[in-house]
């Protein structure tokens, strides 16, 4: 006893030595000790480390009347709640982000959705002619010379086509930022 209250003075006093001695002869019991609550090893260690080291900077709390290993297994058990709740806390951020995520892509769907409607309307609002070339090219995937050859009529007029088309659909969208040939691509993959 009178040995344990000289190494506990010293410690007070801040020797290095008299900690690690301390240390040594309390780091087996102790880590068991927060494992059994941890049940994870790698997070035992952390914690039973941690508590060493607040012990060491707040040495000038240890009462020399009560025991140090309490005061040491208090701090350990503080410890362990903290780092409960911090992972708590960081469980329910991820939580939180994952259903933001999950909102936000059925929003983005719906308005996917909402501008391809609007998209198919502006379609079969046009001209047959003009519809029929744009869905030659965009759906059919053929050259404007391709178009011209099937439609026996020149590239100039399928150019001419396209272009009313484009301006059709640039006016239907002109207040949104749209790429009409991401929009085009996701209209191709619904047909």
């Amino acid at each position: 006893m009178k040995k344990d209250l000289l190494l506990l003075r010293n410690i007070k006093d801040g020797d290095q030595n008299s900690f690690k001695l301390f240390f040594k002869e309390t780091y087996p019991a102790l880590f068991g000790y927060v494992n059994s609550h941890a049940r994870n090893r790698v997070l035992a260690e952390d914690i039973t480390q941690q508590s060493y080291i607040k012990f060491w900077e707040n040495r000038n709390k240890i009462d020399l009347e009560n025991s140090p290993k309490s005061y040491l297994y208090t701090i350990a058990y503080n410890t362990f709640l903290d780092s409960k709740r911090k992972e708590q806390k960081e469980r329910n951020y991820m939580d939180q982000l994952h259903r933001s995520a999950i909102e936000e892509e059925a929003s983005d769907k719906e308005k996917l959705e909402q501008k391809l409607e609007r998209l198919q309307t502006v379609i079969d609002t046009l001209p047959d002619k003009c519809r029929k070339i744009l869905l030659m090219n965009k759906i059919d995937g053929l050259k404007y010379r391709e178009i011209a050859e099937k439609l026996d009529i020149s590239v100039k007029t399928v150019e001419s086509q396209m272009r009313i088309a484009f301006q059709k659909v640039r006016e239907s969208f002109k207040n949104e930022e749209v790429i009409l040939w991401c929009l085009f691509g996701n209209f191709l993959g619904k047909n």
